[in-house]
């Protein structure tokens, strides 16, 4: 299994209490010794203060256990201020930071350098959206994009398998550890993703202990769907509403998929939608599609006319901001 020092001093650091995302992105910049991050520490938790000895003591524990647990599904976990910890894209407060991943496949597919293009939407498409999406995912494949999603049924499960189908990349973000991939019927498909070099990645070790805990997972997972691509484009979703506006009862139509464009959104990465005014217009499935246009008037849309040159448009614009990028940090390193 890999992973560094540092990695092991900050998860070993966020297992004491009171020790969370935020307080790891405002004191930590990526291997400090152990002192220091003591020393840190015993400002902030309460109670009795930690030591070397009892700090080296969890840590030892720590990196037992975790090379047990994940020794055959695992290939590594990375924290902030590792070579390979990918930098997420976007706006983002502290508390919302990524800093700590478990992975199995190529991480580097997550690396700031790499065109990143979250496919997303609800659980049960019908008609012709797979068909429809299965064409944008491959025109973003064919124009050098890796494809990320999260590996849920439905349109998620559509995006990584095209991408496959398509000899490209695929990434697939988890609301569980590796040793227990969702949805279990999934696990075919992350082993395929896996075996055509692509990534799953996650930030739990450990499995949920609530229905309510789950539920948190999955809106963090959504939130990485956004942080971890140049553009994000939803295939098709039902809204919030869309129960009680159509009058489909004793069914959840809403979708994590609202809670990801709504993230990119606060993060100020650009979205996307697949949608055609002919043939769209009254479909419930594409409710957050018509809602997010109405939101925001120049948000991209993807139709059946326009798949090749919009995906190119996409994919210069996230080429240029990148060149912009790289030349900004080549200024300053």
């Amino acid at each position: 299994m890999n992973y560094t020092e540092n990695s092991l001093n900050i998860i070993t650091a966020k297992s004491y209490k009171g020790i969370g995302n935020a307080w790891i992105v405002k004191n930590i910049k990526g291997n400090e010794n152990i002192d220091t991050i003591i020393s840190l520490l015993n400002k902030t938790i309460k109670g009795e203060p930690t030591n070397t000895g009892e700090f080296e003591s969890l840590r030892k524990n720590l990196k037992t256990k975790l090379i047990e647990k994940f020794k055959d599904c695992c290939d590594g976990f990375v924290a902030v201020g590792d070579p390979n910890f990918p930098q997420y894209r976007g706006n983002v407060k502290d508390s919302e930071k990524p800093v700590f991943l478990y992975y199995k496949g190529n991480i580097d597919l997550l690396s700031i350098e790499n065109k990143n293009i979250s496919v997303i939407g609800l659980l049960n498409p019908e008609g012709d959206i797979e068909e429809r999406e299965r064409k944008i995912v491959a025109d973003f494949v064919k124009n050098g994009a890796t494809i990320v999603s999260g590996l849920a049924f439905g349109c998620d499960s559509i995006s990584h398998q095209q991408a496959l189908d398509s000899n490209g990349n695929t990434v697939a973000i988890l609301p569980s550890p590796l040793n227990n991939i969702l949805p279990a019927k999934n696990k075919s498909l992350a082993f395929q993703i896996v075996e055509e070099g692509g990534l799953l990645v996650t930030e739990y070790g450990n499995d949920f202990k609530s229905p309510m805990e789950l539920s948190s997972r999955y809106k963090e997972r959504d939130r990485l769907q956004a942080l971890f691509c140049d553009t994000i484009v939803l295939a098709a979703s039902y809204a919030q509403n869309s129960a009680e506006k159509w009058k489909i009862l004793g069914r959840k139509l809403d979708s994590g998929a609202r809670l990801a464009m709504g993230y990119a959104k606060e993060y100020n990465i650009p979205r996307a939608v697949m949608y055609d005014q002919n043939f769209d217009e009254n479909n419930p499935m594409f409710d957050l599609n018509r809602e997010l246009i109405n939101e925001q008037k120049d948000i991209t849309i993807i139709s059946n006319k326009n798949i090749h040159e919009t995906v190119k448009e996409i994919i210069t614009k996230t080429a240029t901001i990148k060149n912009i990028i790289s030349s900004q940090t080549s200024l300053f390193s």
